[in-house]
């Protein structure tokens, strides 16, 4: 009599849960009542093992029950942990790229703008739908970074609306919405989106001045000497590039972020230098890039070293020489000085690649400092160089050695340094009471200014070394980091010989290796 109730029970809960699965999916407005059917149903089946426990107990007491719950066990043991691999890898992302140029990890420039962000960035793309996976490939990057990226990909010719309130134009336009501010770039490399980052988060163009008149380089200038190169990345940095002729205008524009001088071949002028001290008065932010004498009996650049002095920074009348032989390794002499290694300054902050100064000078800061200015420096070079005085016999192309009795000195030999100066206040105007919102003036010299050019501008860390010296003027300081790199060029080039060779390796040799192989192991056999 027990039996047969438990019997109904048993039969009364798979009812039950069967009844609950038809609710479920054929009546949604019941769906409520499934959830009761099912623990009801569940209850009875409960209740129907109970009273069957003796049948169970011997089930599981022979040999092949206990086998088959063994592997039942191992089965779960690894449902188990492949369902907390799966729950951590949900939270902690960690992620390897093997490609040799790291083609799928974004530059640490791009890792450091997008951790700044203080506020969402919406990532819009107008494409095709074809062409998502390329752009999706691409931003997700960005995403994995920190959480305030999101992106949404939309076909312009479905969402024309959506397409004509962002102002797009043509497919493959990004749309990039940060604060109050739209920006719109074209193309998914890590340069355009992250140009195009710099600019949405900076908010406005920034202006450096190139000073001309005195042989400086030209940011106009396609030749090796020239810096459309280093314009260009300016400009992808949101800077804009204006030259500024001192001798016709006695002030620096007040719209002006930095202000360099480029590798000027004769001195500035006493007016042209007084210019230059007004708009440090005011906070100014100075770059001066001073090469060598070209000539053992040029004029020296007196007023511009004069200046650089003021700011605690001694400017050699030497040439560095570098005999460490990491030159060669650029295909270069000993007269081109390579650094590796930085001392601690924010300009080189993170910077762990070679930088190349092509025929350079020492910049050395003055001990205890220049009217309460101190120097720092950030470049220096290698143990084996030397400053070399004997400028006659350097540029004349004769034969050199390290004499510390005519005034050599040996490496590490500092080829850059910076310094700053909080700005006086003004007669009658009240100082801030906190120092770091005093406005100060900034000051960065080069003993080189052709390793910004285009002949070295290719050099590994040239571009991101000048860039950052720039940022940290414009104390644009979460810009300074290094640079995303254009991807490799991977392909193979070979001559028509070669192409050939290739051919009848693969058409004739390989093949006849594979009949070869086959004829021996049967002949064998025979």
């Amino acid at each position: 009599m027990l039996k047969r109730a438990f019997d109904t029970i048993g039969w009364l809960g798979t009812a039950l849960v069967l009844a609950a699965v038809a609710v479920f999916f054929l009546k949604a407005e019941w769906q409520p009542y499934s959830r009761w059917l099912a623990w009801g149903g569940l209850v009875c089946i409960l209740l129907y093992t109970l009273g069957q426990w003796r049948e169970v107990v011997r089930v599981f007491a022979g040999r092949q029950a206990r086998l088959g719950t063994i592997s039942a066990a191992s089965v779960l043991v690894v449902l188990g942990i492949l369902s907390a691999i799966n729950y951590i890898s949900s939270r902690e992302h960690k992620r390897w790229d093997l490609t040799s140029s790291s083609q799928f990890t974004l530059s640490p420039q791009s890792i450091k703008i997008l951790k700044s962000l203080d506020s969402p960035l919406k990532i819009t793309v107008f494409s095709k739908e074809n062409d998502f996976p390329a752009y999706r490939d691409r931003i997700s990057e960005y995403e994995y970074v920190t959480k305030r990226v999101s992106a949404d990909y939309v076909d312009p010719d479905k969402k024309p609306a959506l397409a004509r309130q962002l102002q797009v134009q043509s497919y493959g336009t990004v749309a990039l919405q940060y604060k109050d501010r739209t920006e719109r770039v074209v193309g998914n490399s890590e340069q355009d989106l992250t140009n195009g980052i710099i600019k949405i988060v900076t908010g406005k163009e920034r202006k450096v001045y190139f000073t001309q008149g005195h042989g400086e380089k030209d940011t106009a200038g396609a030749e090796r000497t020239g810096y459309n190169g280093i314009a260009t990345q300016l400009t992808r940095d949101n800077y804009k590039i204006e030259k500024l002729p001192l001798a016709q205008q006695s002030e620096v524009p007040d719209d002006a972020s930095v202000v360099v001088v480029a590798g000027p071949k004769t001195d500035l002028l006493p007016g042209e230098i007084d210019g230059l001290r007004r708009y440090l008065d005011k906070g100014g932010k100075l770059m001066l890039l001073l090469d060598p004498p070209e000539k053992a009996d040029s004029a020296p650049l007196a007023n511009l070293i004069a200046l650089a002095h003021e700011w605690a920074m001694e400017v050699g009348n030497n040439v560095v020489v570098d005999i460490s032989g990491m030159g060669r390794l650029l295909g270069t002499d000993e007269t081109v000085p390579v650094a590796v290694n930085y001392p601690t300054h924010p300009i080189v902050q993170g910077m762990d690649l070679l930088t190349a100064f092509p025929l350079a000078r020492s910049v050395t800061p003055v001990t205890g400092g220049v009217n309460s200015r101190f120097a720092q420096t950030f470049v220096e070079t290698s143990p084996k160089s030397w400053a070399e005085t004997d400028m006659k016999t350097m540029l004349t192309g004769g034969k050199i050695t390290f004499d510390g009795d005519k005034g050599d000195k040996r490496g590490p030999i500092p080829i850059a340094a910076a310094a700053s100066a909080p700005v006086a206040a003004a007669p009658g105007a009240s100082t801030p009471a906190d120092e770091s919102a005093r406005p100060e003036a900034r000051v960065v010299v080069f003993g080189d200014s052709d390793f910004a050019s285009n002949l070295a501008l290719g050099i590994s860390g040239n571009r991101d070394l000048f860039m950052n010296a720039v940022n940290w003027l414009a104390q644009q300081e979460n810009l300074i980091a290094i640079r995303p790199k254009e991807a490799d060029d991977r392909r193979v080039t070979m001559t028509a010989n070669q192409q050939l060779r290739v051919m009848i390796l693969a058409l004739f040799l390989v093949p006849l290796v594979v009949f070869g192989s086959g004829v021996f192991a049967w002949w064998r056999r025979r």
